[in-house]
């Protein structure tokens, strides 16, 4: 058994390492704010590693006169019903109308190169993964707070081959690290804690109702600065005890959507292929959404330390990606192959999600309607990315509130005025959701010294 001591001094609350979502305070409130009475709109992140090459997105079937636009990195758009898709995305061919494949955006004030750790959500360099280097919250915390939900944000992941409850990327306040769910039995484990483990839920009350009083920091030695900290986080925990209630309390409907794992995922799933891995985590999701859970989350597919087991072409391979991103080859398939392979994997996840999302009616249509789904490079263009592109794949329902479905859409290049960084299209989905920032993010210091104009949304987008 674990005691108050050492609960203090190995959770958030006590290392400082982990924190508690700012937006709890606003979890069981009355309905108020800019999305009162509505249903709620979903944000799915998908951060993959190794970069996601431009020319990798691009229909394949362009004329000659797009593809010198598209090499040319020169502004245009294209319909996606009248165009091939390449190999690794057809898996969602059936979805065209929903997809946007957005080039052009840069991500030079995030952390690029191998990693961009909490960086690439929150728009600021993160100095390799300090702490001290967390400006703001990152942005899927900041729609959280827009749609609130009984677990605010949920971060889901695979980085370093890690299992049970990890540190995470996303962070829910300055100078403050969110956890994450980093193998599918443990997000199952937590998400529906109420309906597979009530008694450890009220067990949970009762440390929190211990954590509340001075004497916990006490016990755990906190003083000066940090204890103040501890103390601000701790303000928080009579609503994640309300929260705790209150989902005892809805048990019953949760079980509904309860996901059934196969044993292979049982104790982290050491011996679960990384494709099974990836499809059991899928269904927690799905299961998370449906249960009414959380509208938004944020998933770390994979990371240069995620062994790869279980690939099409590379059954019997423990695949690198690291290696892969300097072109080496694995079981004599080459890299350019298996790096398609991994995105393919990825894409069969996304299918998934928008197909069963579909398949489950809301208000007078389904719950993808509702949803956005991003599939990006949390590091840039390349292996070795430098932020000068950062594609993404978006698929959205038709409640989306932003005007881009069914195109390609090339912005204009870094260095060209009216270029677009990713804190612009961060601050389009605020600005489109209920939160009038004028700008989130650091700004592009090219930019700046070429006097161009760099504040604000996307505004072809704002529907």
């Amino acid at each position: 058994m674990i005691d108050r001591r050492h609960f203090l001094k190995s959770t958030a609350l006590g290392s400082g390492a982990m924190a508690l979502a700012p937006s709890f305070n606003q979890l069981f409130a009355d309905a108020q704010g800019p999305n009162a009475g509505q249903i709620p709109k979903r944000f799915i992140f998908i951060r993959k590693s190794s970069g996601l090459r431009p020319l990798e997105c691009a229909p394949v079937d362009f004329t000659d006169a797009q593809k010198k636009l598209d090499k040319d990195k020169q502004s245009f758009e294209a319909d996606l019903s009248k165009h091939e898709l390449p190999t690794w995305l057809r898996g969602l061919d059936d979805h065209k109308e929903n997809m946007t494949l957005l080039q052009g955006l840069s991500a030079k004030m995030s952390e690029n190169i191998h990693f961009s750790f909490s960086s690439v959500m929150g728009c600021f360099r993160s100095n390799r993964n300090t702490l001290s280097a967390i400006k703001r919250a990152t942005v899927d915390f900041e729609l959280a707070k827009l749609f609130p939900s009984p677990f605010g944000h949920v971060e889901l992941s695979f980085a370093q081959g890690r299992t049970g409850i990890a540190s995470g990327y996303s962070a829910p306040a300055p100078q403050t690290r969110n956890y994450c769910y980093a193998d599918p039995e443990t997000a199952r484990n937590e998400l529906f804690k109420s309906v597979l483990n009530p008694d450890a839920v009220n067990s949970d009350n009762d440390m929190l109702s211990f954590l509340q009083g001075k004497e916990g920091l006490s016990i755990a030695g906190i003083k000066g600065h940090e204890k103040k900290r501890q103390e601000d986080q701790i303000e928080s925990i009579e609503t994640i005890r309300q929260r705790n209630k209150k989902l005892i309390d809805m048990a019953g409907s949760l079980a509904k959507h309860l996901p059934e794992l196969d044993p292979i995922h049982a104790n982290g799933g050491e011996n679960a292929t990384t494709p099974q891995k990836q499809e059991a985590m899928t269904k927690v999701l799905v299961a998370a959404l449906r249960a009414g859970l959380t509208n938004v989350v944020t998933y770390t597919i994979d990371d240069l330390g995620t062994p790869i087991t279980g690939l099409p072409g590379n059954e019997t391979d423990r695949v690198g990606i690291h290696p892969l991103g300097h072109d080496e080859a694995f079981g004599g398939v080459p890299a350019w192959k298996t790096r398609e392979q991994i995105r393919i994997s990825h894409v069969n996840q996304i299918k998934t999600l928008v197909e069963e999302l579909k398949a489950t009616p809301e208000g007078k249509g389904t719950m993808f309607d509702n949803t956005m789904i991003m599939y990006f490079p949390e590091n840039g263009e390349t292996h070795h990315g430098i932020g000068i592109e950062s594609p993404f794949v978006i698929m959205s329902g038709r409640n989306c509130k932003l005007d881009m479905a069914g195109r390609y859409i090339r912005l204009p290049h870094l260095g060209v005025e009216g270029h677009k960084t990713l804190g612009n299209w961060y601050t389009t989905l605020l600005n489109a959701h209920g939160n009038p920032i004028k700008h989130y993010g650091d700004l592009d210091l090219e930019m700046s010294r070429k006097k161009f104009d760099q504040l604000g949304s996307i505004k072809q987008f704002m529907g």
